[in-house]
């Protein structure tokens, strides 16, 4: 398959000849089809060709115009009948439309040129914006006909499709209620700073894993991943066992709910279903139907947020995240484009005493995964809520998704990140930490000293160490024990100790500082800022084994 693009002179003789020929022969060829993203109030990306392609019969001509060129794009469709022009590159504006002529004429309305994100995840991407704080102001306010909306539909497929089911609409009061809030306060921040059009394709599913969002072959070709792979395959051997005896469980569920109701006693709850073939868990399954019908059409990035259906397996996903990664960008052929990501928010009980978290491996596994070429990550260890897994302020979730886009792929001057751990260095009983991304300096949040001292009975801080020495009857640093630890801003360092040990004695095997945390918890109290108020992510500076390792 091939393309080329054409004056519109010659285009219009040989189109008209093509037809005369087709009437003559006697020969009825199927309509154009486009895929759902193509289609009326789309936003297509500026400054790159963008791909358009569809369906016809095998062989078929087909030629597309966009309005803003006064010539044409021209192909004749594969043996599958399937064909693609690369329009552009365009700079911003609009509303245009696109003429797509086969054997038929399809005519696109009110198209937009600007940036296009896809935005992606489980839940907390997926909440909406009449479920995030200030809902009905939010709501009220949503009127930016240049941001247009587009939300996947939810499906599982077996193999990869070649389309979905949506469509393309302005931002209002009327469409936004029901849309990512995520994706849309990430939107805005891009069109309020950029001026231009911005399009966003919102394709989520709540709870699930990031191996949904994984193809097959990707998945096939790591060893690491071969237990997600057979856990699935044996869940389906058995379905048809579990299936009978879920059924039948069921009938004496209704049975005792019967029973219940007539003497006035609570009912029973309903029999768990078995794990079914291709449900939202499934491996491949979300990646064929809901990322695959999009590719390749033209983005400027992604964005995200995604992980609590890892965390049971946090050390895994330190490989399963950036292949998942590779895989969308091998897929779409347009290079390593912005992959920009949600570390997870603080959640559930903070915990009086230091102690292993399998939330806090998956925080750094999302950490590692910014060793992975143009990615970004916005650190919300701040703005979770203890009793919620789906904090409602995603505001911040979008802004600062934002600055990383701004500064990473706009070329915006500004501070986009909170400091990151790079370094440490040990003096006498204190350990020296070392940051990127400090901004303007290190500050402690609220306006309280950097780690306060925690209120009667909670014994939480931020920071925590672990010496030489302290532990009975073993050295901490043999079992990893990890006490609650002072920290004082120094410049661009924050210099970490305990009152537990006054001077080291390493001949005595005593008092040598041999590792700090910071904020490594499910839901730690932590406090460390840039003056440009943005938090530092969660981090370790041992590497000892975790909780989550060889959890497959």
């Amino acid at each position: 398959m091939s393309y080329k693009r054409i004056g519109f002179g010659k285009r219009v003789v040989l189109v008209l000849s093509f037809v005369l020929l087709l009437v003559n022969a006697g020969v009825v060829f199927a309509d154009v089809k486009l895929p759902a993203v193509i289609s009326d109030n789309m936003v297509v990306q500026r400054g790159m060709e963008v791909p358009i392609w569809g369906l016809a019969e095998p062989g078929e001509k087909i030629e597309v115009r966009f309005d803003i060129y006064s010539y044409g794009w021209r192909t004749t469709t594969d043996k599958e009948g399937k064909w693609m022009v690369k329009i552009g590159s365009l700079r911003p504006g609009g509303p245009f439309e696109m003429v797509i002529k086969g054997n038929n004429t399809i005519t696109l309305k009110n198209i937009l040129v600007g940036e296009v994100w896809v935005c992606s995840g489980q839940s907390n991407m997926q909440m909406s914006v009449r479920s995030s704080a200030n809902a009905e102001q939010e709501i009220a306010g949503a009127d930016y006909p240049n941001i247009r909306l587009f939300t996947v539909e939810r499906k599982v497929a077996e193999q990869p499709q070649s389309d979905c089911v949506g469509g393309w609409a302005p931002c209002s009061p009327q469409t936004v209620a029901g849309f990512s809030a995520v994706a849309y306060y990430f939107g805005r921040e891009l069109h309020k700073e950029l001026n231009v059009p911005v399009g966003l394709i919102h394709t989520s599913w709540g709870g699930t894993p990031a191996e949904a969002w994984t193809s097959k072959d990707v998945l096939e070709s790591d060893v690491d991943f071969e237990p997600i792979l057979k856990r699935y395959d044996d869940a389906i051997a058995k379905y048809p066992q579990a299936k009978k005896k879920y059924e039948e469980d069921v009938k004496k569920w209704k049975e005792a709910v019967k029973k219940a109701k007539a003497e006035g006693k609570k009912a029973p709850r309903r029999p768990s279903r078995p794990f079914e073939p291709w449900n939202p868990h499934s491996p491949a399954g979300l990646y064929n139907a809901m990322i695959a019908p999009l590719i390749p059409y033209g983005i400027g990035g992604a964005i995200w947020y995604q992980g609590e259906s890892n965390v049971g397996r946090a050390y895994q996903y330190r490989k399963l995240f950036p292949a998942m990664i590779k895989n969308w960008r091998n897929d779409w052929g347009q290079g390593d484009f912005p992959f920009l990501f949600v570390q997870l928010a603080n959640f559930m009980a903070v915990n009086p005493e230091p102690a292993e978290s399998a939330w806090a491996e998956l925080r750094e596994a999302q950490l590692m995964t910014l060793a992975l070429a143009n990615t970004g990550m916005a650190v919300i260890i701040d703005i979770g809520e203890a009793d919620n897994i789906h904090p409602k302020n995603k505001q911040d979730v979008g802004k600062r998704l934002a600055l990383w886009a701004l500064a990473g792929s706009y070329g915006k001057k500004l501070v986009y990140c909170g400091p990151i751990y790079k370094s440490m260095r040990v003096e006498g009983n204190k350990i020296i930490l070392h940051f990127d991304h400090v901004g303007g300096g290190l500050v402690a949040g609220g306006g309280e000293p950097l780690n306060p001292a925690p209120a009667a009975g909670v014994g939480v801080k931020g920071f925590a160490i672990a010496y030489l020495g302290l532990a009975e009857p073993r050295p901490a640093g043999a079992d990893r024990k990890f006490v609650w630890a002072d920290a004082k801003i120094d410049g661009d360092t924050i210099v970490v100790s305990s009152d537990k040990v006054s001077e080291p004695r390493p001949s005595e095997g005593l008092g040598e500082p041999v590792a700090a945390r910071y904020a490594w918890a499910n839901n730690p109290v932590c406090n460390l800022y840039n003056k440009e108020g943005l938090p530092a992510s969660p981090f370790r500076t041992d590497d000892w084994r975790g909780i989550t390792v060889g959890k497959k």
